[in-house]
């Protein structure tokens, strides 16, 4: 696996492998991240500013800076790479660093570059259903105007899921990257978990999981599982966002989507289809 070895104040060194969570919004990734945290050997968290750092020093770096005529090739991949090595210091002690970003499927050949032994989690769900979580948590704070739909006011359902849907919406950019993932050259590094596999059977997601980073398991509490990030939810104007409950269920209810708009995203799990799926990408 991916070995980084960092010295830490006491001089001793700390080697650690590295991998990645992506996937589409409201699909998981803030449950799975707070179930392997449980580990002790694991660091997994919501969303982190790594993958934006990278791409915006990737830039910088590019013919776009009169000075990139200096940059060689291989300090280009050591500045890359250290963002993220740097970033997760010495104060990370966790063996296994895991960084969440919905990005990291649309970096598939970067990451093969700069980690080449490290893996991709995606999460995924009906695409219906995370539409519908989103209006629910646009109806539950109407009062609070939204960092998803940039804080606009007065829109309606169907404005708001034409926002999520357009390429570079929050649902339309990560269900385009996670194409590119699962059809690209690099989908041997991929696994996708559904959502629904998570809520009705953890333990068999994280076999999966375990399985696919080359760790040992380890004996997870599925239910006392808990994550906020409260600060970070408001200051997003979405109070909530990053709340997970702390039993694991899935709990049946009635979409709050008007039938035409929940029907638009009806046939886009196309990970549902084998003959879809080219690579034979695993879907837990």
């Amino acid at each position: 696996m991916p070995a980084t070895i960092l010295p830490d104040s006491s001089r001793s060194t700390i080697i650690r492998t590295i991998h990645f969570i992506s996937g589409l919004p409201r699909s998981g990734s803030t449950l799975l991240s707070a179930l392997l945290k449980q580990n002790p050997a694991f660091h997994a968290s919501m969303s982190s500013p790594v993958h934006g750092m990278a791409a915006s020093m990737m830039r910088d770096m590019s013919a776009a800076n009169e000075y990139a005529v200096f940059i060689k090739p291989e300090q280009r991949l050591r500045v890359l790479r250290g963002i993220v090595e740097n970033y997760y210091g010495p104060e990370y002690t966790a063996q296994v660093i895991i960084d969440t970003n919905r990005g990291w499927c649309a970096w598939m050949p970067q990451l093969n570059a700069l980690f080449p032994e490290s893996r991709v989690i995606a999460c995924v769900r009906n695409v219906s259903w995370i539409v519908d979580s989103i209006e629910r948590l646009a109806q539950r704070n109407a009062l609070s105007p939204s960092g998803i739909f940039n804080y606009q006011t007065g829109g309606t359902v169907y404005s708001r899921a034409e926002m999520l849907a357009n390429g570079d919406g929050l649902v339309g950019f990560s269900y385009n990257a996670l194409k590119e993932a699962f059809y690209g050259p690099h989908a041997n590094k991929l696994l996708l978990v559904q959502y629904e596999t998570m809520v009705t059977n953890p333990a068999r997601v994280l076999e999966a999981v375990y399985r696919h980073l080359g760790q040992a398991p380890y004996p997870h509490d599925f239910n006392n599982v808990a994550y906020e990030a409260d600060e970070f939810d408001m200051r997003a104007g979405t109070p909530g966002l990053h709340s997970v409950r702390s039993k694991i269920e899935a709990i049946p209810r009635q979409t709050v989507l008007p039938p035409d708009v929940f029907n638009r995203f009806g046939n886009d799990a196309f990970w549902l289809h084998p003959q879809a799926n080219l690579h034979g990408v695993q879907v837990i």
